[in-house]
C-alpha cells in the first residue's frame, strides 16, 4: 500500500467521522419544513383579517384570500400550532432521555470519551433550541385558544409555561410575557406594568396584534386601537398578495411538472424500444446510451471526493482557515448580525469552492487535455429547455418523496443551517448575498463535482442509471442533514438525468439554481410576511 493511499484512508476515516457527526446532531433538530408550514399559518391568519374595499380589484383580491385562506383559517391554525406543539413536546422528551444516557455512559468509561463528549453537546444545544421554541409555541398557542373562545384553556396553556420555570432562567422573557398574556385574558383582568413593551418584545405579527388590541381594548385607548386596527389591514392586504405567490405559482409549477412527468412516462411506456437508440427516437432517449471515456481509476475519485470535498469543506476551512483568518481580523462570528452572517457564509463557501476545485484541477492535471464530452458547457443548444424542463419535473417528485420524508421524520432531523438565516432575516442586502451563495455559487461549484466530475467517473464501474444514483445520493449526504437525504436525492437524480440526457453542465446549473431561487423567494416572503 502507498504512503498516498495511507494518508487517503486516514483522511477517509476523519471524514466519515465527522460526516456521521454532523448528521447525528441533525438527528434531532427541527426541519425548516415544519417551521415554513407555521409561518405560512402566520401569513394565513394576517389575510384573514383583510376587509378589502369596494373595488374591482379588492373584489378580485378578496375572492383570491377567500380560497387561499379557507373557510375557517382560525381553528386551523390552532390545529397546526397544537400539533406543532405536541410534536416539539415529544423530541424534547426525547432528547432529554438521550442525554441522561450519554451522561451515563461517559460516567461509566474510563477511556476516551470524546465521541460522547461531541454527542452530549449536540444534544444539549438541541434541547435549548427545542426549550425555547416549545415556549414560544405555547405563547401563541395560548393567543389562538383566547381567540377562539377558549379562554380557560389559554390560561392554563400559558400557567403550565410558567410552571416549567420554577426558579428563575434564561427563559424569563417567556415565562414574563405569559405572566403578562394571562393577566389581560383573565377576568378580572390583571395589567401589568410592562405589559406593551413586553407583547412588543416577544410577540410579531398576527399574535402581537392580537394581545396589543386586547391590552387597548382593556385600557379604553381607541385612538391607539383604531391605528393598530388601520396597520393590520395594511398588513393583511399583503399577506393576502404574498400568500397568492407562496401558493399560487408553485401550485401551477406542480401541474405543470406532473404533466410533463405524465407524458414523458407514457411517452417510455408507448416507445421503450427506441430507448437503446442513441440520439434518436423519443426525449428520454437522447444520449441514453453514450459513455464517457474516463482516464482515471477509482483512485483519483476517492482522492477529489475525500480531500476536495470533505476535507477541504469539513476540516481545513472550518478547524484551520476561518479561526486563523477571525483571528488575525479580530471577529467573532457570534455577534454578527444577518449581513454579517451572510457575507460570512458567502467568503466560507468561494473558499470551499477555490479549495475543491483547485483539488480537481490538479488530481486531473496529468490527463489533460481530457476526451471529448468532460465538463462541457455549450451555451447553444437545448440546455435551457432541459434546465426549466427539469426543474417542473423534479418538482411533484420531490414534494412526493418530502411528503413520505415528513411522516418518516415528523419534523425532525435538521435542515441547511442558511434556510432559518433566511427565514428570519430582514436585511434586503442579506437576502440579496444569501441568493449569490445559494443560486449563484452553489449551483456551479455542486454540478462541477457532482454531475460534471462525479457520474461521469462513476460510469467506468457503473451503468449511467448506476452513476446517477450513486452520485445523487452523495450530493444528499454531503448536505449534513438527515430528514434532507431522500428529498435531494431525488432532486439529485434529477439534476444526473438531465445531464447525462443534455451532455451539458449549464442543464443541470440552471435546474439547480431554479429549485434554490424558489426556495429563498418563499423563505423571504413568508418570513417577511409572517412578522
Amino acid at each position: 500500500m502507498t504512503l498516498k493511499r495511507v494518508i487517503l484512508g486516514i483522511l477517509t476515516a476523519i471524514a466519515i467521522a465527522l460526516v456521521g457527526l454532523s448528521l447525528l446532531a441533525s438527528w434531532n433538530q427541527p426541519q425548516i419544513q415544519s417551521r415554513l408550514e407555521l409561518y405560512q399559518t402566520n401569513l394565513l391568519l394576517h389575510a384573514s383579517e383583510w376587509q378589502g374595499e369596494n373595488n374591482q380589484s379588492s373584489t378580485n383580491l378578496s375572492s383570491a384570500r377567500n380560497n387561499i385562506v379557507g373557510a375557517d383559517p382560525l381553528n386551523t391554525a390552532l390545529t397546526q400550532y397544537q400539533e406543532a406543539r405536541d410534536s416539539t413536546r415529544k423530541t424534547l422528551e426525547t432528547s432529554q432521555a438521550q442525554v441522561k444516557e450519554i451522561q451515563s455512559a461517559i460516567a461509566s468509561k474510563s477511556d476516551d470519551n470524546t465521541l460522547s463528549l461531541a454527542q452530549n453537546k449536540a444534544a444539549s444545544e438541541s434541547i435549548k433550541q427545542q426549550s425555547g421554541l416549545l415556549n414560544e409555541l405555547d405563547l401563541r398557542l395560548g393567543i389562538l385558544q383566547a381567540s377562539s373562545g377558549k379562554t380557560e384553556a389559554a390560561l392554563q396553556t400559558w400557567k403550565n409555561l410558567v410552571e416549567r420555570y420554577p426558579t428563575k432562567t434564561d427563559d424569563d422573557s417567556s415565562v414574563e410575557t405569559a405572566q403578562v398574556l394571562t393577566g389581560i385574558w383573565s377576568n378580572p383582568a390583571q395589567l401589568l406594568p410592562d405589559a406593551e413593551p413586553r407583547i412588543q418584545k416577544s410577540l410579531e405579527g398576527w399574535f402581537r396584534y392580537r394581545a396589543l388590541a386586547q391590552l387597548y381594548k382593556l385600557q379604553e385607548r381607541s385612538k391607539d386601537l383604531v391605528a393598530l386596527q388601520a396597520a393590520e389591514q395594511v398588513t393583511a392586504e399583503q399577506a393576502v398578495e404574498k400568500l397568492a405567490i407562496v401558493v399560487g405559482v408553485p401550485a401551477i409549477s406542480l401541474c405543470i411538472g406532473t404533466v410533463l412527468l405524465v407524458g414523458l412516462t407514457v411517452q417510455w411506456l408507448l416507445q421503450r424500444k427506441q430507448l437503446e437508440k442513441a440520439d434518436s427516437g423519443p426525449l428520454l432517449a437522447r444520449n441514453a446510451s453514450l459513455t464517457w471515456d474516463v482516464p482515471w481509476d477509482g483512485e483519483i475519485v476517492w482522492q477529489v471526493l475525500v480531500v476536495g470535498f470533505f476535507f477541504v469543506g469539513q476540516i481545513l476551512i472550518p478547524y484551520l482557515l476561518l479561526p486563523v483568518s477571525l483571528a488575525v481580523l479580530k471577529l467573532n462570528p457570534a455577534t454578527f448580525d444577518p449581513r454579517d452572517k451572510a457575507f460570512y457564509i458567502f467568503a466560507t463557501y468561494l473558499l470551499l469552492s477555490a479549495g475543491g476545485l483547485s483539488v480537481l484541477y490538479f488530481s486531473v492535471k496529468s490527463f489533460l487535455p481530457l476526451p471529448e464530452g468532460w465538463f462541457r458547457i455549450n451555451w447553444r443548444g437545448s440546455w435551457f429547455l432541459w434546465g426549466f424542463g427539469g426543474y417542473f419535473v423534479a418538482l411533484p417528485l420531490v414534494v412526493l418523496v418530502s411528503l413520505i420524508n415528513q411522516q418518516l421524520w415528523q419534523g425532525q432531523g435538521g435542515s441547511n443551517p442558511i434556510l432559518p438565516i433566511v427565514l428570519e432575516g430582514r436585511d434586503n442586502v442579506a437576502l440579496v448575498v444569501f441568493f449569490g451563495t445559494a443560486a449563484i455559487a452553489a449551483p456551479v461549484f455542486e454540478e462541477i463535482v457532482f454531475r460534471g466530475f462525479l457520474l461521469p467517473s462513476l460510469t467506468r464501474y457503473l451503468p449511467v442509471w448506476g452513476a446517477i444514483a450513486a452520485s445523487a445520493f452523495l450530493f444528499a449526504v454531503a448536505h449534513l442533514s438527515v430528514s434532507e437525504i431522500l428529498p435531494l436525492a431525488t432532486l439529485g437524480a434529477v439534476l444526473g438525468f438531465v445531464y447525462t440526457r443534455s451532455r451539458n453542465l449549464l442543464a443541470p446549473m440552471l435546474l439547480h439554481s431554479l429549485w434554490n431561487s424558489g426556495t429563498l423567494l418563499s423563505l423571504f416572503l413568508l418570513g417577511g410576511g409572517a412578522s
